[in-house]
């Protein structure tokens, strides 16, 4: 009876292997196209994806709390702010070669090597009897999940912090810039002004016109078009 017991909690359900299968070479393609990728907003969007498909994986195996937390936390909140700080202030791929901190590339590489010797670490130790979800669950998915977080894996969760502040400076970095010229101050943008000649504010765009389009030009009450009320990015 202890037997078929144990069987029936280690076997695999025919829908469970064909979803981590299928899943399982999604996760793959998404965490090799974020390493491979010419750019960062498209290593993003693939880590993105591979979170999700993690997040799929946790609410497979009753981990509800576990892939909810993994969907708001990790992809929707860490993954997209950082996907939209590069869009914002975006990193082109000539200036990502380029070294804005000295010894980047070093620190980047003696990171990488340490969380890989931790992670080989942590599969090494890695327990490989297993008890099912049922008896894992049994007082409460998020009581099971904070126990567990808080005395056995106390280390590694603190690790994981760690993950998320070196995410954090990661970004930093890419968004860094180097000013190449010493930045104007009032009395240099006052001298700009009074040597274009025009010492009026620039129309907006769109201003007497009949539409509100911001790439037409501004009317003059003469009625003739007023070139620099268009921004030179949209010309």
């Amino acid at each position: 009876m202890t037997t078929l017991l144990a069987d029936a909690v280690t076997r695999t359900s025919t829908g469970e292997a064909v979803l981590f299968w299928i899943l399982g070479v999604v996760a793959v393609i998404g965490a090799l196209g974020m390493v491979t990728a010419s750019k960062a907003v498209y290593s993003a969007i693939f880590l993105a994806m591979t979170m999700i498909v993690l997040a799929v994986f946790y609410i497979a195996q009753d981990a509800l709390f576990l892939g909810v937390v993994q969907v708001v936390v990790y992809t929707g909140a860490v993954m997209m702010l950082f996907l939209f700080v590069v869009m914002l202030i975006g990193v082109d791929t000539s200036e990502s070669l380029v070294e804005t901190l000295h010894g980047q590339r070093f620190a980047a590489v003696l990171a990488g090597l340490g969380f890989g010797v931790l992670l080989i670490a942590g599969i090494g130790t890695a327990s490989t009897s297993f008890v099912g979800m049922g008896q894992a669950n049994a007082g409460g998915n998020v009581q099971g999940l904070a126990l567990l977080i808080f005395t056995r894996y106390l280390w590694a969760f603190e690790v994981t912090s760690a993950l998320l502040i070196t995410a954090a400076i990661g970004a930093m970095v890419l968004a860094h810039r180097e000013r190449t010229s010493p930045k104007p101050t009032q009395r240099a943008l006052a001298a700009r002004r009074l040597a274009s000649g025009h010492l009026a504010p620039d129309p907006s765009p769109g201003v007497y016109a009949l539409h509100d389009a911001a790439d037409r030009p501004a009317l003059l009450p003469d009625g003739t078009p007023s070139e620099s009320s268009v921004s030179p990015v949209l010309s």
